[in-house]
């Protein structure tokens, strides 16, 4: 909210903008009568790519070189771009077809409509400061479990959950992935693609409306939480006597066959070896695992839905 409070769009041509460096001695912009603002590595990425410059050059320069650089280099046309600051800092850069979701909005029906959820057991040991809500000056990511819904599956915990996303500065969409939450290795199972699937939407006039899509998928999710973890524990215990393959080679094809590449399948299949087993659920663990070493979580997101879609051939 404070985020949302204290920021403001500034409407003005490329053309008003006049790149210069900041008195602590920084790349900075002057734009046209609102005077300096600093930029953070996001809004300096988007004016690097307005100007059409590489941003590791630019990075390289002195910041009096690299606002001469700019200088030359920037459109000097006169359609207004949107100029997203908060105080004296520039967050992002676009043009007219860009519309902004605000974090606070979309949080707000989440506190609302998802009261039965809530952020996971933190990351453990090693991190002890995940908590599952994460913001930054890019995008904001939510993780959220049921703890009403926990099922055990021959000693193996799980609980349904979600992701949300959504960046003010256009870095990614808008989105919410729903899967099942592993408490021991804190995997995420993407399972039950056709009841509740991913939805994303990009920044564009209408994406306020996706706050009402969200809100109706939390909504089935809680809805269907008893029939989804009946059928979720029947797909679980069959792909965990299911093989995948006879061996390692045999296995390594059915997993290119669904889209994953042949270095992270070598990978899972190494985990899995470990186990002495190549069950469907093995070789899912083992790919969810390997997701939860991705640095940004919606990357993470992306590796899980593709182990996720293995647990169909146990449906």
């Amino acid at each position: 909210r404070r985020e949302k409070d204290e920021s403001a769009d500034r409407w003005h041509p490329p053309n008003a903008l006049t790149p210069e460096p900041t008195p602590d001695g920084r790349l900075g912009v002057r734009v046209n009568q609102d005077g300096l603002f600093a930029l953070n590595d996001w809004s300096f990425t988007q004016l690097c790519g307005l100007a059409g410059v590489s941003k590791d050059t630019v990075n390289r320069l002195s910041p009096d070189t690299a606002s001469r650089v700019l200088r030359e280099t920037l459109p000097q046309g006169n359609k207004p771009m949107q100029f997203y600051t908060e105080e004296k800092l520039i967050r992002s850069i676009h043009g007219t077809t860009y519309t902004r979701l605000y974090n606070a909005d979309l949080l707000t029906m989440l506190s609302e409509f998802a009261v039965d959820f809530q952020p996971p057991q933190k990351a453990g040991a090693v991190n002890t400061s995940g908590t599952g809500l994460y913001c930054g000056e890019q995008d904001l990511f939510v993780f959220l479990i049921d703890p009403t819904g926990w099922t055990e599956i021959d000693d193996q915990a799980f609980a349904p959950g979600f992701f949300v996303w959504n960046s003010e500065v256009g870095k990614r969409t808008v989105g919410i992935s729903t899967f099942w939450f592993q408490a021991v290795c804190r995997n995420h199972i993407v399972w039950d693609a056709i009841e509740v699937t991913e939805f994303t939407r990009k920044h564009t006039g209408k994406v306020g409306e996706a706050v009402g899509d969200i809100r109706r998928l939390v909504e089935g999710l809680v809805a269907q939480r008893d029939a989804r973890k009946d059928g979720f524990a029947k797909v679980m215990r069959k792909a965990m006597e299911t093989k995948l393959g006879a061996d390692a080679e045999e296995v390594l094809k059915v997993l290119n066959r669904h889209g994953i590449t042949r270095t992270l399948a070598r990978r899972a299949l190494e985990i899995a070896e470990q186990q002495g087993r190549f069950t469907i659920f093995a070789l899912v663990d083992a790919l969810t695992r390997i997701a939860g070493e991705t640095e940004y979580a919606g990357e993470r997101t992306e590796t899980d839905q593709k182990a996720g879609q293995l647990l169909a051939l146990a449906a």
